[in-house]
């Protein structure tokens, strides 16, 4: 795996905006109108720039996969994140649906344990290079690179045929929450 660099910003959030846009998930956030690709891709624009602040951006050796990660005990308020935050409402959320998002960033973040974690935001391959095993080498890489850190991953998911793909990898489910459609929070531990 290779850390992107910001050329590689239009790339990674092209393979998440097309792997993310019929996830339950990130259209429970996304206002839904005529505009909501173009709000998607501003989500992770968004996420790209919060995880290149605090975190990792990885990407599979051939550029087709790619990962966000977030070190929560690393993220600071700062005029750059302020920004960002307002550009993501306006961009993406809507002023009508502040309240919804943050009533939902509430109750994750009450089952997020309060401890140093490597937080895997997103993952996703370019749709027709799916089933190929680049996500699933993307993912040891990361693995592995957490371990190192000796760093617990925590992840959440609402596509169901996701568990067992996390599960094969280590990862278990340690709670879950009905937004209307089922959110699971999934953590691994580091192998020691």
């Amino acid at each position: 795996m290779i850390k992107a660099k910001l050329d590689d910003k239009a790339n990674v959030v092209d393979i998440l905006s097309r792997s993310f846009e019929d996830n339950q998930s990130v259209n429970f956030i996304i206002r839904q109108d005529k505009n909501r690709t173009k709000r998607i891709r501003a989500l992770m624009d968004y996420s790209y720039e919060v995880c290149s602040q605090f975190g990792d951006v990885w990407l599979s050796d051939d550029r087709q996969a790619c990962a966000l990660l977030l070190y929560p005990h690393l993220k600071r308020t700062t005029l750059k994140s302020i920004w960002l935050d307002i550009k993501l409402i306006l961009q993406a959320i809507g002023l009508d649906s502040i309240q919804k998002a943050m009533n939902r960033e509430t109750r994750i973040k009450k089952l997020h344990p309060p401890t140093k974690m490597a937080y895997l935001w997103f993952i996703g391959v370019q749709p027709e290079h799916q089933g190929q095993g680049i996500g699933s080498k993307l993912m040891k890489e990361i693995i592995s690179n957490s371990d190192s850190k000796v760093l617990p991953i925590y992840l959440e998911t609402s596509t169901l045929k996701n568990l067992p793909w996390y599960e094969k990898f280590g990862f278990q489910i340690y709670g879950q929450l009905d937004f209307g459609y089922n959110l699971y929070f999934m953590e691994r531990e580091p192998d020691k």
